[in-house]
């Protein structure tokens, strides 16, 4: 067998038949280090401005998407409507527990665990949209109110079975120092609950 000819070295060296030239490295962008503005592109050249692989990426969040993901679904008057839709079923219950059932010292027991609920609804309903001062004396004062309609729902239902005594009179008879022992309750379960 005899040797073919040999390969004459090209202008790059032995082995380059100089029609063969060195790849031409293109500006890459490293998501890691951005090496700054790439140059401008020749006219006809079509660039992406960021690589296609870009859009599996994670978002990497930012406080405003933490923020809004905090508060969403949340609103100020959704907390309200909330908290006094859960003063009004207190009322009921007050009502009802009082009046047919002819509970006493029960009733406080049930004006703190709707205290705990209207604190409770007011802060699904509301999140973080309510300063926590503000959510504190919202809670408490919907508690207070949904006692305090509790009680004109018994003092209505006496009514109904033939009472004759006014409100206040009512009140201070049949149930005496458990009335206000049912707003401290209520108040302050639902103020400690909406810290």
């Amino acid at each position: 067998m005899r040797p073919g000819p040999m390969p004459r070295p090209g202008p790059l060296g032995p082995g380059y038949d100089g029609a063969m030239e060195e790849p031409t490295t293109s500006a890459t962008t490293d998501p890691v280090q951005d090496p700054g503005p790439s140059p401008a592109p020749s006219p006809g050249e079509r660039r992406l401005e960021r690589p296609p692989s870009d859009r599996y990426r994670a978002a990497e969040p930012t406080e405003t998407d933490d923020e809004s993901a905090a508060t969403t679904g949340a609103a100020p008057a959704r907390g309200i409507a909330l908290g006094l839709l859960v003063a009004i079923v207190l009322a009921a219950a007050i009502t009802v527990a009082g009046g047919i059932l002819l509970v006493s010292a029960g009733l406080v027991v049930l004006a703190a665990a709707g205290g705990w609920a209207v604190a409770l609804a007011l802060k699904i309903g509301a999140g973080a949209t309510i300063a926590r001062r503000d959510r504190i004396w919202m809670a408490a004062g919907l508690a207070l109110a949904g006692v305090a309609l509790g009680q004109v729902g018994l003092w209505l239902f006496a009514r109904t079975e033939g009472g004759v005594l006014p409100f206040v009179d009512y009140l201070s008879q049949t149930f005496g120092p458990l009335v206000p022992l049912q707003a401290l309750a209520a108040a302050g379960v639902a103020a400690w609950s909406a810290r």
